[in-house]
């Protein structure tokens, strides 16, 4: 069976976004050279799952073939319906089900991007198998953030924890059957 993977970088007080989905702060980790392991990470995935807002900011700042490179689906979703663009489906259905469609099914492991609505919709219905979170050294103070109330709790397994020059730090989880 496939398992759903988020990778994603928050900052110290646990934001992925700074007010009006701002990703600026980004940037502070940015090293020529390096990815923090996203090649080695996206190597292992041929399905992206990832919230309209998040795609919509990364279509504009590096544009769509960062996530469909021809060798990957991509799944946006949203509420408002879209044609397909090259292996990217707009996907307006239930979440949840597309999830279980997805593992259930041949392939690589599937990678979820954000955005913090998504995440959460998938943490409440318990499909993420695996946490990549990297903490950006930066206190936001304000903005989206990664983890919402409401959602049950759900026990982790720590994998690893790797630190860079930058002062980002990646940590890594599974979830605990």
């Amino acid at each position: 069976m496939r398992h759903l993977s988020l990778f994603i970088a928050a900052s110290l007080d646990g934001y992925i976004a700074k007010p009006d989905d701002d990703l600026s702060f980004l940037k502070l980790v940015e090293k020529e050279g390096e990815d923090y392991g996203y090649a080695d990470f996206t190597s292992e995935i041929d399905t992206i799952i990832i919230g309209r807002k998040t795609y919509d900011w990364v279509d504009r700042e590096i544009g769509a073939a960062h996530y469909d490179n021809g060798e990957r689906d991509v799944y946006v979703i949203t509420r408002t319906e879209r044609p397909s663009v090259g292996r990217t489906q707009f996907y307006t259905g239930d979440l949840t089900e597309l999830v279980q469609q997805l593992k259930s099914g041949d392939g690589k492991n599937i990678y979820c991007d954000g955005g913090a609505e998504v995440i959460n919709e998938l943490l409440r219905n318990d499909l993420v198998d695996e946490f990549i979170i990297s903490i950006v050294p930066v206190l936001l103070g304000d903005g989206t953030r990664l983890f919402k109330d409401g959602r049950p709790e759900q026990i982790l397994e720590f994998i690893t924890a790797k630190t860079f020059d930058t002062g980002l730090t990646q940590l890594r989880y599974r979830r605990r059957k």
